[in-house]
């Protein structure tokens, strides 16, 4: 299992720009046909993940707004509660987006919406205080990343229960990832070691990576580059003979 943005991906100003490192879709492909399960699961939407994985996105379990779209075997699912909050997410974003200062940049993916302050990083302070009271005005949970704010529906869907369930049955499981919100599926996957599965977290570091997030990894790796190579070397592993 695999986080997208700042994973496979290089972290880039503009939200809409990122493309996974070359390499990423055939090594994946491959690896997919090798293991029991691969997925990427990542805070864009569903179809923002198929449009960039393309080549490989059919053999993929692709779960995006953490947890909250999944798609398996091209069949794409929307979670029921937090349908329920899509207008609440569409007004705040609209509202954010007519308020926002220059640099500050909105997000909107339906089913929640980012305040990035990448391109203004002297503006995360609004960001931060914005989406403060945006959450408190309309109920949505705030949630904070690199440089940026979340808003989603106030519903317990996260990378971790996201990590449980894809791991649920299996005899080893990893997840990679490089942000606050990779947390709970290194805390998911060290759940299943206390079950006796094989687990390994790993960590694509970076200059903005969260302390917590690299001590709770078995493995630190340097940014997607590290990432690519960990999967090619896992891929060449698992080849056929």
């Amino acid at each position: 299992m695999s986080d997208f943005d700042g994973t496979l991906a290089p972290i880039v100003v503009d939200p809409g720009a990122a493309w996974p490192l070359a390499g990423v879709v055939p090594v994946l492909s491959r690896l997919a046909g090798a293991l029991g399960l691969v997925g990427v699961v990542s805070g864009r939407p569903v179809g923002f993940l198929r449009d960039r994985l393309a080549g490989a996105a059919d053999s993929l379990v692709l779960v995006g707004l953490y947890g909250l779209e999944w798609s398996e075997r091209g069949e794409l699912r929307a979670d029921a509660e937090a349908q329920r909050w899509r207008p609440a997410v569409a007004e705040e974003a609209a509202a954010a987006a007519r308020r926002a200062p220059p640099g500050v940049t909105v997000e909107d993916k339906g089913l929640t919406f980012t305040l990035h302050a990448r391109s203004s990083p002297q503006r995360l302070a609004w960001v931060e205080d914005y989406a403060a009271a945006a959450a408190r005005r309309s109920g949505l949970a705030a949630h904070p990343g690199r440089l940026s704010v979340e808003l989603r529906p106030p519903v317990e869907i996260d990378k971790g229960t996201v990590a449980e369930r894809l791991s649920a049955g299996r005899t080893a499981a990893g997840y990679l990832g490089d942000d606050r919100g990779d947390l709970p599926a290194f805390d998911a996957l060290a759940r299943r070691r206390g079950e006796g599965v094989a687990t390994l977290s790993v960590a694509a570091a970076s200059a903005e990576a969260p302390p917590e997030l690299l001590a709770a990894a078995d493995l630190v790796v340097d940014g997607p580059p590290g990432i690519l190579a960990l999967l090619a070397a896992l891929s060449a592993r698992t080849a056929p003979p």
